[in-house]
Parts: C-alpha cells; sequence; structure tokens
C-alpha cells in the first residue's frame, strides 16, 4: 500500500518550476482584474505537483471557481503522452497534489481528472479570466490546449503558456507561435518561460504592465516590435516574490534547552560580533597582566578594569 503523502510545511519544499518573475505576472495581472471589476473563472490545465496553483488559489474571489485539469496517475490518451508521462512525471499523483494545495489552503479547487482535450466538457465556454496552461508538450496536444483556452477565456481574459521556447518541447513553441502567426492569439508579454497573451486588445494590459515596472528595479525590461505588434521582454534582476504562501502546517520550531544569546551589537565598523570577542579577550589579558607585569601596575589595571 503506498504511503500517504505528508504536508508541506513551506512552500519551498512544493516542487515545481515557478520563478519570481512569473509569480509577480500573475500577481499584477490577477489583481489587475480584480482591481477593474473584471470577474470570471480562473482554469489551469497541468498542473505537476501544485506549485502554480496553489499560488493562483489565493486570487479566487467569491463566487468564481477555480478549476485544476491533469491525467496525474491515470493512463495517458495515447501511447506519445504515455511515454511522456513516464519520461517526466513517472511520480505525479492526485493524491500527492492534492495534499499540497490542501497544505495552503482549506478546500481543494474543482479537479478534473482527465486529458486536458477534455476540459470544454467541464467548464463553460467564455467563463475564465485567467487560464494557465502547462500540460503536455506534444505539438497536437498544445494545439488543442490553445483552442481550448481561446474558447473558454472571456473577451479580455489572459492565457499563460509555459515552456513556449525551451528547447525540450519545441511542440509548445511550434503550437503557441502558430497561434500568433494565425490563430489570433495577441502576445503581451513574455519571461524566459512563459508567453502572456489575450485574444483581446493587449494594448491596456501592455500600459498598465509598463506603469508597474517603471518603479521595479528588480525586473529588466525591454519593448520589441514582432509581426508589427509591440511585445515586452522580461528578465529577473534579483526580483522580489510578491509575496510567498504560508502552510496550514508550519514546522515546529527547533527545540534549543539554551536561551538564545543576545545580538551582538555592531562595532565601529558595523561588523556584528566583536564585543562579545573583545569580552571574551579580557580576562585573559587580566590574568596574563597579573603573571608578568609589576604589583604597582597590576593593580591599577584590576582598578581600571
Amino acid at each position: 500500500m503506498s504511503q500517504t503523502p505528508a504536508h508541506v510545511s513551506s512552500y519551498s519544499d512544493v516542487k515545481g518550476w515557478f520563478g519570481p518573475v512569473d509569480q509577480l505576472l500573475f500577481d499584477w495581472f490577477l489583481t489587475g482584474q480584480r482591481d477593474a471589476g473584471i470577474r470570471g473563472d480562473l482554469l489551469e490545465l497541468g498542473a505537476y505537483l501544485g506549485k502554480s496553483a496553489i499560488f493562483t488559489g489565493y486570487y479566487r474571489a467569491e463566487g468564481e471557481s477555480f478549476t485544476v485539469c491533469d491525467l496525474f496517475d491515470s493512463p495517458a490518451p495515447d501511447a506519445s503522452n504515455g511515454a511522456e508521462m513516464e519520461r517526466s512525471y513517472a511520480t505525479l499523483t492526485r493524491r500527492a497534489f492534492e495534499t499540497n494545495y490542501l497544505s495552503f489552503h482549506d478546500t481543494l479547487p474543482t479537479v478534473v481528472q482527465a486529458p486536458t482535450s477534455l476540459i470544454t466538457g467541464h467548464v463553460r465556454p467564455g467563463s475564465c479570466r485567467f487560464v494557465h496552461v502547462d500540460a503536455s508538450h506534444l505539438y497536437e496536444h498544445v494545439h488543442g490546449d490553445v483552442e481550448s483556452a481561446r474558447l473558454l477565456l472571456a473577451a479580455d481574459g489572459i492565457v499563460a503558456f509555459d515552456d513556449y521556447r525551451a528547447e525540450h518541447c519545441p511542440g509548445v513553441a511550434a503550437a503557441v507561435w502558430g497561434a500568433v502567426a494565425s490563430g489570433g492569439l495577441r502576445p503581451v508579454c513574455l519571461t524566459g518561460t512563459k508567453l502572456y497573451g489575450t485574444w483581446g486588445d493587449p494594448a491596456p494590459l501592455q500600459e498598465a504592465l509598463l506603469r508597474r515596472l517603471e518603479s521595479r528595479t528588480d525586473v529588466w525590461h525591454g519593448v520589441e516590435d514582432v509581426a508589427g505588434a509591440p511585445l515586452i521582454r522580461l528578465k529577473p534582476r534579483g526580483t522580489r516574490r510578491p509575496w510567498t504562501p504560508r502552510s496550514r502546517y508550519p514546522a515546529a520550531p527547533a527545540a534549543d534547552p539554551l536561551p538564545a544569546p543576545a545580538a551582538a551589537p555592531a562595532d565601529a565598523s558595523g561588523a556584528a560580533g566583536s564585543a562579545p570577542a573583545a569580552r571574551r579577550r579580557a580576562p585573559a589579558l587580566r590574568r596574563l597582566a597579573r603573571d608578568l607585569l609589576p604589583p604597582i601596575l597590576t593593580r591599577a589595571l584590576t582598578h581600571r578594569s
């Protein structure tokens, strides 16, 4: 019998790939929609062990739904997808995802354990304001995910495609850039791992994003013309995360039988720890003085100390 996965005590313990710049963009786009009064459901196609789903789940507002679709440990729909699952996601199970997610949230999202090609039977057309696609890397499947995202997104919705340029999954690049070339997908911005786009008007999103980036020194950005339209590129430069999800099961503090020492004051150069070192040296110097100096000097040194 397989062992029940343990709850995780820290977000960093959740395995996955979701860097600070993309966390920042998820936060900006999702809070920007909220502030603009845009409502709608959230959707993630491909969840792995829940790294991005845990983060996204905090942005679901009252009356909205969050749906996660993944094969998890179900049989793959075809041999190619089965080989990909065995090669890259052999340890993935629904139970591990749910345990991780419930380490941070009181309730689970709506979980659809099925090929992502079936998601249109579970989510209403035009109902989503944000879709994150990070499922199969095979061209045929990603092409289908692109079409599903187009169908399920609202007119002003945003889609994020993972691995749009990674060398180990050219099928994603072919499907995503193919949608840009001939499928009406309009890029908003991109990072090293994700391309963000819309089938609506990208201009308001880009203008708001550039305003946010003006005051950020921890994110490099540039604007390029791609296929006759502007595209914002972002790269981390010591990027600060917007915030970090906190586990409902934090690790217990390590036992410390002795009281912690007081913080060492800094010396004149700002280096901490010099004062305790000086106090430790003082008794040894006094003992040496008593042994070597004349009595009159020894008495004077003892009196001064």
